[in-house]
């Protein structure tokens, strides 16, 4: 038994402490995965709008305002961590078991058991620290106007929301519901973002009187309001700060375009060595990756922002501090935004005219988003098991063949497709984002692939568990 083993053994003593959610012992419905799915995101939802007891303030600018998007998470609420642990120890156990630091053999029940185990135990370790830091870092007021009794009240709504999303995620990937929680919560959040933008009844004013905040009550708003109808029309299509119809229609667009691009794939034929006639097959998508990608790239650049943040604050006058980022109050939306070094060139231009007016940031932030996301597609098939190597080994294990190839060349012929698979779909995912920040589409371009990319694979799981249903069973 290998050092790795021993390490993960370390988590056995904590396994008879952990929430966990026992395993379907029969077939669950699929009416009744839908009503557990609900349930879940339902649950989620009220945490989201139940606000933390206990806190002082959560007012100025928000530092963790460019993560919430594909954090699910809600400022001033239970749900303030969003998915954060989760996805955190995900990643982390994923790349330690990738790397071999941690060796799991997943044929082995107590192996995937105990890594399971390690990473509720290290996602509730992260909820306690986070909650931990974000009291200290006085987001809602200093220890000392909250008091050392509200501090831990805070603390432990926070770690006992997270302990939440670990549950309801774990029930859902263990057969009660469909697909996962994390994407099930990141979908939600985004779709709720964009409906809020067309159908916004807040209003606001801009300078130019009360005006709604919602882009399609705006246009109808103006129309009635206006004796100008031509003037409304420009204003509700191209209003600055504020979302347009451009902006909804450029969303729509995008959609459609991810949805197109969902559809390439190359499929290979493959049949079974002792079952005589079974054949199959294997599909490998443009999108092998899925949405991995943007979901690694948005952290990479959300972490650079905060840590870019601090150091501004303190040492904003420092010329490397400078390199890193600057940053000042936007006088629209009241949040901290960069306007100079790496943290301002990794940002989408804010316009048409700002990309106009400064080419080289919009250069840069499109090579920068190309190179990332491809980068990052490439890693993660070595790190979650889904490169050639892995694909490989599993057909030879369930003793399937690809028809006119010897097996010792399943390999090689996987390997024609799989890499560059990854990279060219990473690189077009990265391109669809830039042509999402470019158009101006609500809710970003990340957001948006993230929620396409999530619906999809919803919408596919809905025709396999339908499929399963009627009895047609594929490979």
């Amino acid at each position: 038994m290998g050092g790795g083993f021993r390490v993960l053994h370390l988590v056995r003593p904590f396994l008879a402490f952990l929430p966990e959610v026992q395993n379907a012992d029969r077939k669950i419905p699929f009416r009744e995965k839908v009503i557990y799915t609900v349930i879940a995101l339902f649950i989620f939802l009220v945490c989201s709008q139940l606000p933390l007891y206990g806190i002082h303030s959560t007012t100025g600018a928000d530092p963790f305002y460019w993560m919430r998007v594909i954090l699910a998470s809600s400022r001033g609420t239970v749900m303030e961590l969003g998915i954060t642990p989760i996805v955190t120890s995900g990643l982390v156990v994923q790349l330690l078991a990738g790397s071999k630091i941690i060796e799991v053999d997943n044929n082995v029940r107590e192996d995937r058991a105990l890594l399971n185990g390690a990473q509720k135990l290290l996602g509730i370790l992260i909820a306690v620290g986070e909650a931990v830091a974000y009291v200290l870092s006085g987001m809602y007021g200093s220890v000392g106007q909250l008091g050392v009794g509200n501090a831990i009240l805070i603390i432990v709504q926070l770690c006992f929301a997270g302990i939440i999303v670990i549950c309801l995620d774990e029930l859902l990937q263990k057969g009660y519901g469909l697909g996962s929680g994390i994407s099930l919560f990141i979908a939600t959040n985004i779709c709720e973002n964009i409906i809020w933008k067309a159908f916004s009844p807040t209003t606001i004013n801009s300078g130019r009187g009360a005006e709604f905040e919602g882009a399609v009550i705006a246009l109808f708003h103006l129309l009635i309001t206006r004796t100008d109808k031509v003037r409304a029309l420009r204003e509700a299509f191209y209003r600055q700060n504020l979302p347009n119809v451009t902006n909804l229609l450029a969303t729509v667009l995008i959609f459609l375009i991810v949805i197109y691009f969902q559809g390439f794939r190359v499929v290979l034929p493959v049949r079974s060595k002792n079952a005589r006639g079974q054949q199959g097959s294997y599909p490998i998508k443009l999108f092998y990756t899925s949405n991995m990608p943007i979901i690694l790239q948005s952290a990479l650049v959300t972490n650079l922002y905060f840590i870019s943040q601090l150091l501004y604050r303190k040492y904003g006058g420092n010329f490397f501090v400078n390199l890193f980022g600057v940053w000042k109050e936007s006088e629209y939306s009241g949040q901290s935004v960069p306007v100079g070094g790496l943290a301002y060139y990794i940002t989408a231009p804010s316009s048409l005219a700002a990309m106009a007016a400064n080419p080289f940031h919009a250069l840069f932030y499109l090579i920068f988003m190309l190179t990332a996301c491809a980068l990052f597609s490439k890693t993660w098939i070595e790190v979650s098991g889904s490169s050639a190597r892995d694909v490989a080994k599993q057909l030879k294990e369930q003793q399937m063949v690809m028809p006119g190839h010897r097996e010792s060349n399943l390999q090689k012929e996987l390997n024609r497709y799989i890499p560059t698979a990854a990279a060219f779909g990473g690189m077009c995912i990265g391109a669809l984002t830039v042509l999402a920040d470019f158009m101006g589409a609500i809710g970003s371009g990340t957001g948006i692939l993230l929620a396409v990319t999530i619906i999809y694979q919803y919408f596919e799981t809905f025709e396999k568990e339908k499929a399963s249903e009627l009895g047609f069973f594929g490979f």
